[in-house]
């Protein structure tokens, strides 16, 4: 993982019903930006219970170029998609994530990808179940996502999200050396060269003993046990 994941769920008591308590079965992530350039995910969990803040709105997890901080529980409901408590709302159904905006954009994003995907993949879900803010109310959020009248930010955070849910190739393990790997040698008896090639591969030059035996007028024996070739006239 390439951030770290810190749980730091706020109080039940927390004021302006932030944290409600209300059971969650969710079928959707929601992905929105903070509206704040300087502020990062410590900054925003501050924020849930400053006593300055008196906004009911809340989220599950933040995250920037160093963290994500997991703030309400995931199966708990959050107000954070805008259109109110109805079962079906956006607020009851859905992982409200927010992304930050200071510092590293690219990493913030690359982490929120991530953070996302594994998501994803742990609740048995495809890119089908990611909304943005604006699918639920309307607002131009995740605002950065956001291109002169198009959503092509939001296009390329998807196939991102995307391109990390796919399982990563395996090293492979014994594989013979790639032909690239080895020059091709062509081999001469008293003259006449033998249909069977040899190969030159870091310097070492492999022949084949058989062949080379036989045209000499000698008797190839292997011996597997002993794991040996003997050659006799």
């Amino acid at each position: 993982m390439a951030y770290a994941y810190v749980t730091n769920h706020i109080p039940k008591s927390t004021p302006a019903n932030r944290r409600p308590g209300l059971v969650m079965h969710s079928n959707t992530i929601t992905i929105h930006n903070t509206g704040n350039a300087s502020s990062t995910a410590a900054n925003e969990r501050a924020w849930l219970t400053n006593p300055a803040n008196n906004r009911t709105a809340s989220y599950h997890i933040v995250v920037d170029e160093r963290e994500a901080i997991e703030c309400l529980p995931l199966n708990e409901a959050a107000w954070h998609a805008g259109d109110g408590s109805g079962a079906r709302s956006g607020n009851r159904t859905s992982i409200g994530i927010e992304i930050c905006e200071s510092g590293n954009y690219a990493k913030t994003l690359d982490n929120a990808a991530e953070l996302v995907a594994r998501l994803l993949k742990e609740r048995g879900w495809g890119i089908s179940q990611l909304r943005r803010h604006f699918d639920w109310s309307g607002k131009v959020c995740p605002r950065l996502m956001y291109d002169g009248g198009k959503w092509t930010g939001w296009a390329a955070f998807k196939a991102a999200v995307e391109a990390k849910m796919k399982p990563k190739e395996e090293p492979k393990v014994n594989e013979k050396p790639e032909k690239a790997d080895r020059l091709e040698a062509i081999v001469k008896v008293n003259g006449k060269e033998l249909s069977e090639k040899g190969y030159v591969e870091k310097g070492i030059t492999y022949v084949p003993v058989r062949a080379v035996a036989e045209a000499l007028g000698a008797k190839v024996k292997w011996d597997g046990a002993a794991k040996s070739v003997e050659i006799t006239r």
